[in-house]
Formats: structure tokens, sequence, C-alpha cells
């Protein structure tokens, strides 16, 4: 028999995609409509240029809610490899350090030379630390750090990532993963969702501490020795 929760995500897959076929003829309908009002003259073509660039933003930002979806409801297959994690986050700040270093972020890592390889499908990993990644850097609008730490016994690797940021209360946290919840403004509400599914894939667990204006802290918690048996 198959599995309800993968036909729903499958049916709701296929709607999403859908809709974002209409979206991309709305949206490139709007383009054109938007040249149209180039170079508006009155205050009349004012208007309707200011209306076409607000449906244009409602537009980009349905796109991005689906894309989000998508992601959520469709954790492919992994494909597990073993991996060095060094290298993981190596690559993962690479790409973040220039987002980092424009919101005035200082990124420090605190990782074992020595850690063994872990079983992971890297790429899907390097999306849940990203979302973490960014999510810290949306709490810190000021500027502040972000501490990477990792900790390894023989029954499991513990990640930490730690932000100085403004903090989250007791009701964030008890929602914080839940799907669609976001004190963000435009935030879609799905990427911690994604994150905590992505690690829960990997056979891993996800927690949260965080006090309001004292920063917050994920740990991500990979047993090892499932790891190598998923």
């Amino acid at each position: 028999m198959s599995d309800p929760y993968t036909e729903l995500a499958e049916l709701a897959g296929g709607f999403i995609h859908e809709i974002k076929n209409h979206l991309s003829t709305f949206g490139l309908n709007l383009q054109l409509l938007a040249e149209d009002f180039n170079d508006p003259q009155t205050q009349r073509e004012r208007r309707g240029f200011e209306r076409v660039q607000r449906l244009q933003n409602e537009c980009e930002r349905l796109v991005e809610v689906s894309n989000d979806f998508l992601r959520f409801s469709r954790i492919e297959e992994l494909n597990l490899q073993p991996c060095d994690l060094l290298l993981v986050f190596e690559e993962l700040i690479d790409f973040f350090g220039p987002m980092a270093r424009n919101s005035n972020i200082k990124v420090n890592r605190y990782l074992p030379s020595d850690l063994p390889p872990v079983y992971l499908d890297s790429e899907i990993f390097k999306q849940a630390l990203l979302n973490l990644l960014l999510n810290a850097e949306q709490a810190m609008p000021k500027g502040g750090e972000i501490t990477i730490q990792a900790t390894i016994t023989p029954e499991a690797l513990t990640l930490n990532l730690i932000d100085t940021g403004k903090g989250i209360s007791q009701e964030g946290l008890e929602k914080i993963f839940k799907p669609f919840y976001s004190t963000r403004p435009g935030g879609t509400g799905l990427g911690l969702p994604t994150t905590k599914k992505i690690i829960e894939a990997h056979g891993g667990t996800i927690g949260v501490q965080s006090e309001p204006g004292k920063g917050t802290k994920f740990s991500i918690r990979l047993p090892l020795k499932i790891s190598k048996e998923l």
C-alpha cells in the first residue's frame, strides 16, 4: 500500500507546478506591461506603473513560496556518501561569506581537524545548514557573530550554530519548525521546517535554545551508526 503522505506530497507538488506555469505566464505579461509604462509622463501613467510593479512583486513572492513549498514537500531520496564535514563547511562558508561580510557578520568556526567522514547527502545537507545561516543573518540586522561548533562521540556528531541576534520568544520557539510560521515580513515560513525535514531524513534531530535579546543556538545531532545504515 502506498504511503498517504507520499501521495499527498506528489499531488501537492503537481498542483504547485501547475500554479508556477500560470505564474510564469502572468509574470511575463506583467513584464511586457511594465515596458509599456517604461517612461510614465502623466500622473495616471505613474499610478499605472506603480500598480504593475506591486503586481510584479507579489508574483515574485508567489514564485518564491511555490519553490519553498516544493523543496519542503519533496525532499529527494538521499544519496548518502562519506563526506568530509570540514569541506562541507568550507564550501558553505565560501558561498555565505559575501553576504555575511555585507551584513557585518563574523563567522567563527570551531571544528576539530580530526573529524571522521560522515555519511551525508552533502548538497541537501548544505541546504539545511544554509537555511540556518540565513535565519541567523536575518536575526542580526546590525551585524554580529555566528559561531559554528562540532563535537563527536562514538555514537553521534553534534553541530551547534550560535548567533548573537535578537533571540526568539517562548511562543516563537514553540512554532519555529511549523510550516508557514514566520516573523519576518515577506518570509515564507518554510526554511526552518525544510531544515528539520532534511535533518530527520538523515536520521538526526534538531533543537533550538533562545531567549529574547540573547541570541539563538541550533543544535543538530546525527547518530553516526544510523547514518551509515540509511
